[in-house]
């Protein structure tokens, strides 16, 4: 019996460019790949181990005819729109109050600080959530073990009593090894509001 759904954030509730931003960036970089270093500090940020300035110090040290401004551009490149469906999707089982909300997301500072200023009802979004945990703030991110059994631990769950849902691969084929029942969405076709009849075989 499902009790608790986790939930990612980016492209199950509010929509990403991926693809869009990796080429932005690459552009920008002059680069045909991400480099090594660059890989490593993009984690190290994520999961709050260097802070935003940090961040940006080692962007516009590595490539200084860069400044700030086109940095911030470029990590924020990634962000769409937040369909309001979704908004009132998330009031709707918070007020039915039939199964434990949770929100577990890669987000690092800068990406959370920008749908803070563009989206004006994430307030509202985030008081759905019994928690809302952020990689940044939690040092810990997916597909890694420990944050599942972070969430796991903090909040007395079982993993079978719980179903994860996130449009990486990677990440609920951890969740499902650790017992999790999980929905790998497909943002291209799916909607996270469609729940209940994508996965009624589990309520």
């Amino acid at each position: 019996m499902i009790k608790t759904l986790i939930f990612d954030f980016g492209d199950v509730f509010i929509n990403l460019n991926k693809q869009g931003a990796m080429d932005n960036a690459l552009r920008l970089f002059d680069l045909e790949t991400f480099e090594d270093d660059m890989l490593e500090t993009n984690i190290m940020y994520e999961v709050g181990r260097i802070s935003t300035l940090e961040f940006i110090n080692f962007y516009t040290s590595k490539f200084p005819e860069l400044s700030e401004k086109e940095i911030r551009y470029a990590w924020n490149y990634i962000i769409r729109d937040f369909p309001k469906h979704r908004l009132q999707f998330a009031q709707k089982l918070a007020k039915e109050g039939n199964y434990q909300l949770i929100l577990l997301s890669n987000t690092n500072e800068m990406h959370i600080d920008y749908v803070k200023q563009t989206i004006p009802f994430y307030e509202d979004f985030k008081s759905c959530f019994a928690k809302f945990y952020l990689s940044h703030e939690i040092g810990l991110r997916k597909p890694n073990t420990d944050i599942f059994q972070f969430v796991l631990d903090e909040n007395n769950l079982i993993a079978k009593e719980c179903l994860f849902i996130d449009d990486t691969k990677e990440n609920t084929d951890k969740a499902k090894h650790l017992g999790f029942h999980i929905w790998n969405i497909d943002e291209t076709k799916e909607d996270v509001v469609d729940l209940f009849n994508s996965k009624s075989n589990l309520f």
